[in-house]
């Protein structure tokens, strides 16, 4: 998908704002809700308190409690309720405060969520957005630290999107909100100060579905995810010079943006997935299935996986930091196959 559109096509006539990815998030909201009255927030502390992370914070002035709703501490309960309010004409936007806790509400999304438009012949649309953050290097222990957006790209029915930018995260929940289908939103929590530059104006979005080239190289392609796409453009940065590094934000797990990773893959040879998730059975996985199957006759070397061990990430800040991929492993990765 290498036209310029969204993000790409404003950045380009100049129209931007520098963002931070929080700020960038709570702008989606407000627009979304500004221009569509069924549009609502629901989940664990988002009104008064202004959500655990402050994403919602100020909403509430502006919205009131009908439209901003603060709920129990029942997974089960407002995930289901936004199913239902999706299914009868509004579109909710459920937060899961940590996506640990989705499996609470399995039940709901996977048998009610992703299939009820499958099992009415698609005559019941399904319009419910939920946010969640994901991902360690807070010490907040395994059970607030995963990251498992591969489950919710597994599921048919269902969209995933995990951006890696501030406007990518703007882009990607005003296409989630929008959309008649449900789109699980991923946050990575520690990226919430990164700042970018974000394009104004309600119009923008980025479409789901679409990968971003953040820096063009010629030598090694690396496809990362959150926030390891910053880690990985730190890294291209200080290779300069010696290993030339394309970098690609995956943005949306699925749909997949294969083409433009076999674009990438034609000109590079070699590919790095990176991603904050255990590497068996993941996005990893399934990034380098695509690229061997669309681009095996290009590839120059084997494919490069950097991600956590299959373990859960620890509670201990020196463990947790030994688990946790960043800018050393990539290069790592990249000296292995360049």
């Amino acid at each position: 998908m290498s036209t310029k559109t969204g993000a790409d096509a404003e950045m380009d006539a100049g129209g931007t704002e520098t963002m931070t990815v929080r700020e960038a998030i709570r702008s989606a909201l407000r627009e979304e809700m500004e221009d569509d009255e069924d549009v609502f927030v629901m989940g664990e502390d988002v009104g008064e308190f202004g959500g655990v992370f402050e994403v919602t914070a100020g909403l509430m002035d502006d919205f009131g409690e009908e439209r901003i709703r603060d709920t129990p501490i029942s997974e089960a309960g407002f995930v289901g309720a936004g199913v239902g309010a999706a299914a009868t004409g509004s579109r909710p936007v459920v937060e899961v405060m940590f996506s640990d806790f989705l499996g609470v509400a399995s039940e709901q999304i996977i048998n009610q969520m992703a299939k009820m438009r499958y099992m009415f012949g698609g005559k019941t649309e399904m319009p419910v957005t939920v946010r969640t953050t994901e991902g360690g290097g807070m010490g907040a222990a395994s059970q607030h630290s995963g990251t498992i957006h591969t489950w919710f790209a597994h599921f048919p029915g269902l969209k995933a999107v995990a951006p890696g930018t501030p406007a990518a995260a703007k882009g990607l929940l005003k296409s989630a909100i929008r959309s008649d289908d449900p789109v699980f939103f991923f946050e990575d929590k520690m990226i919430y100060e990164q700042e970018g530059e974000v394009p104004v104006g309600e119009d923008f979005t980025v479409p789901i579905g679409s990968a971003h080239v953040e820096r063009e190289g010629e030598d090694v392609t690396v496809v990362a995810t959150q926030r390891l796409v910053g880690e990985s453009l730190s890294t291209a940065e200080a290779l300069d010079g010696e290993v030339s590094v394309e970098v690609i934000d995956a943005r949306s797990l699925y749909p997949l943006d294969t083409e433009t990773i076999v674009e990438s893959l034609e000109k590079t040879g070699r590919l790095v997935v990176a991603d904050e998730s255990p590497i068996s059975y993941g996005v990893h996985a399934e990034i380098a299935a695509r690229a061997v199957e669309e681009a095996f006759f290009s590839l120059d070397a084997p494919i490069e996986r950097v991600g956590v061990p299959d373990t859960h990430v620890p509670f201990s800040p020196t463990l947790e930091e030994e688990v946790l991929p960043g800018e050393e492993d990539i290069q790592a990765a990249i000296r292995r196959i360049y």
